[in-house]
C-alpha cells in the first residue's frame, strides 16, 4: 500500500469535523471552538490519529528526492562529493560547487537536508511526545508506532550526526516560547547514544521481520543498528573492536535469519529485480523510502542522460548525475554489474524507451531505470514510475558482516562465504579464504562496497568513517586527504570531513556557532 493511505486520513478527517460543523445551530457554532481546527492537543486522542501522525513521519523522508534548483535534486549532495560521479550540464551552480568541493553555508543542497532532517525529527518527536497518552488504544499497537518513531528519528539523526558533526540534539516539540529553542550543539558522542537507544526501542516494539507495506521491519532496525555500528568503530568516534564486534554479532543476526528463511530475505539472483517496482520493500530491499506518482513520483531522474530519447518522454534528461569513466572502468573483466542493460549501467538504450536500439556514447547509471515505466525494447512504459529509493539491501548487511568479523578476528568462514555472496551474483571469482590476510580482505570488502552500493548515497559515508577513497586508477585506497576526485581533479581537505552548517540556520539560531572548520 506504499503507506500513503494513512497519510490522507489527516486531511479527510478534517474535511469530516468541518462538514460536521453544518449540522449544528449556528449559535452553537458561535459559542463553541470549531472542531475543525485540529491542534496537536486535540488531534491526539484516538488510534488512527497516531497512524496518521506517524504516516506524516514517513513521507517528510522524501525530502530526500526533493529539488535543489534547475536539473538537480537533494540525494545528489551525497553523490557529487564522492568523484564517482560527475555532471554533463553544468547547469546548477550549487551542484557544480558539489562536484569542485568549494561549497559553503549557502548551497542549497546542504540547506535542504538540514531542513528535511529536523523536519523528521520534529514530527517524531511529535508523535513519541503525544501517542503515549491516546487511551483507550491497543498496547502492541502503540509500542509499534513508537517503536516505528523512533526508528525513523534515530535515521534522521545517524544523517546529521556524519554531515556534520555535533549538532543540536532536540528530543521533545519545541514552540517559539521553548527554552531550548535556539540550541547549542551537542557533542557527536552524545548523538549516537540517542540514535543506539532510539535504534534498541525500535528493537523491542514487537515489529515483524520484514513488512512488504514500507513501513520498518525488525530485519531494518537491526541492518540500521548495524552500521550505526559501524560507523562508530571508525572514525570520528575510533571506538574500535568493541563496536566492530557489536557490527557483526547484530548484522549476523539478520544473515541467519536470513538463511533460515531465503524466502523472506535474500539476495535477488538478477540485477534487474532490484529495479522492478513490484519487488519493492521484499526480500533483498530491507528498506526504502516509498514513491507512488499518485503522491510524489521516483526521484533519480537527474541520472538519465542530458537530452538523449532513453524513455517515453522523448530526447529530455539533465545528464546531472553521471559515472565518471574511470569508475565505470574500475569494474573487472566480466563484473555482470558493469554489463549494459543487466547492472547498474547502460551504453545503449531504446529510441524514447521502446524504438529502435541507440548508442549512448558513453555509460549511464542503470541501477534505478524503471523499465516498466520508462519503457523497454518494444514496450513503451506505463509513465508511472513507482519505483521506491533503496536504503538498505542485503546485500549491504552481508558487507557489514565481512568488514566488521575481519576487524575483530580476521576473516572467517561466514565473512569470506557474506563476501563470495556478492561476488558470484557479478559472475566473479573470489579467492579462497586461506589466500585472505586480515589486511588484504579488508580493501577486498571495501571494493566491493564502492562497486555493490555506488550511487545509493552510500559512498561518501564510507569515506568518511574510513578516511579512506577508492582510486579508480589504481584499484587501491588513497587517504581521504589528498585524494584527487577525479570527477573535478580537486583534492579532498579536511574541511570535507564535515559539511558547513547552513547559513539561515546560522542567521536564526546565533548559538550554532562556531561554523564548522574552514568553510566562511
Amino acid at each position: 500500500m506504499k503507506f500513503n493511505s494513512i497519510k490522507r486520513s489527516l486531511s479527510f478527517l478534517s474535511v469530516g469535523l468541518a462538514l460536521l460543523t453544518l449540522n449544528t445551530g449556528c449559535e452553537d457554532f458561535l459559542a463553541e471552538e470549531d472542531p475543525s481546527n485540529l491542534t496537536p492537543e486535540s488531534f491526539y486522542t484516538i488510534p488512527d490519529h497516531a497512524e496518521a501522525a506517524l504516516a506524516s513521519v514517513y513521507a517528510d523522508m522524501r525530502f530526500y528526492g526533493n529539488g535543489s534548483g534547475i536539473f538537480s535534486s537533494n540525494w545528489q549532495l551525497l553523490e557529487a562529493t564522492t568523484g564517482t560521479s560527475t555532471t554533463e550540464t553544468a547547469q546548477n551552480s550549487d551542484l557544480n560547487n558539489l562536484y569542485g568541493l568549494i561549497y559553503d553555508g549557502r548551497t542549497e543542497h546542504v540547506i535542504n537536508w538540514w531542513n528535511g532532517l529536523y523536519k523528521v525529527i520534529a514530527q517524531a518527536n511529535l508523535v513519541l511526545d503525544r501517542v503515549p497518552a491516546i487511551s483507550p488504544m491497543d498496547e502492541a499497537q502503540k509500542r509499534k508506532i513508537l517503536g516505528e518513531a523512533r526508528f525513523l528519528r534515530a535515521w534522521a539523526y545517524f544523517y546529521a550526526v556524519r554531515l556534520w558533526g555535533n549538532i543540536p540534539l532536540i528530543t521533545a516539540p519545541q514552540t517559539s516560547s521553548s527554552e531550548d529553542f535556539r540550541p547549542s550543539p551537542a557533542p557527536q558522542e552524545q548523538v549516537y547514544d540517542l540514535i543506539v537507544e532510539d535504534l534498541l526501542a525500535a528493537e523491542s516494539a514487537g515489529l515483524p521481520w520484514m513488512d512488504h507495506s514500507g513501513r520498518v521491519s525488525a530485519a531494518a532496525v537491526k541492518s540500521q543498528l548495524a552500521k550505526v555500528y559501524l560507523t562508530m568503530a571508525g572514525f570520528p568516534l575510533n571506538k574500535g573492536a568493541q563496536y566492530y564486534t557489536l557490527a557483526a554479532n547484530k548484522s549476523l543476526e539478520v544473515i541467519e535469519y536470513a538463511n533460515a528463511n531465503p524466502g523472506s530475505i535474500n539476495l535477488y539472483p538478477n540485477y534487474s529485480d532490484l529495479r522492478n517496482e513490484n519487488n519493492g520493500n521484499r526480500l533483498e530491499h530491507l528498506f526504502m523510502i516509498q514513491y507512488n506518482v499518485i503522491v510524489a513520483g521516483n526521484p533519480m531522474g537527474n541520472m538519465f542522460p542530458n537530452f538523449k530519447p532513453v524513455t517515453f518522454q522523448g530526447p529530455g534528461g539533465t545528464g546531472s548525475t553521471v559515472p565518471t569513466i574511470a569508475f565505470y572502468e574500475s569494474y573487472e573483466d566480466g563484473d555482470r554489474r558493469a554489463v549494459n542493460q543487466e547492472g547498474f549501467f547502460y551504453t545503449s538504450y531504446f529510441t524514447n524507451g521502446s524504438g529502435e536500439p541507440f548508442d549512448l556514447g558513453a555509460p549511464y547509471i542503470f541501477k534505478h531505470f524503471n523499465q516498466a515505466a520508462l519503457g523497454r525494447f518494444g514496450v513503451p512504459g506505463s509513465r508511472a514510475n513507482n519505483l521506491n529509493v533503496p536504503l538498505i539491501r542485503f546485500a549491504e548487511v552481508l558487507l557489514i558482516y565481512a568488514e566488521a568479523q575481519n576487524e575483530v578476528g580476521g576473516p572467517n568462514a561466514m565473512a569470506h562465504a557474506s563476501l563470495k555472496r556478492i561476488r558470484d551474483r557479478a559472475e566473479l571469482e573470489t579467492p579462497s579464504l586461506g589466500e585472505f590476510t586480515p589486511a588484504s580482505f579488508r580493501e577486498a570488502v571495501w571494493k566491493e562496497r564502492w562497486h555493490e552500493l555506488c550511487y545509493e548515497q552510500i559512498t561518501w559515508f564510507d569515506m568518511l568513517r574510513l578516511r579512506k577513497v577508492y582510486n579508480e586508477l589504481t584499484d587501491g585506497f588513497d587517504n581521504f586527504v589528498g585524494h584527487i576526485n577525479l570527477s573535478s581533479n580537486q583534492p579532498l581537505r579536511n574541511m570535507h570531513l564535515l559539511m558547513p552548517y547552513p547559513l539561515p540556520e546560522m542567521q536564526n539560531n546565533p548559538n550554532l556557532a562556531p561554523q564548522n572548520p574552514d568553510y566562511p
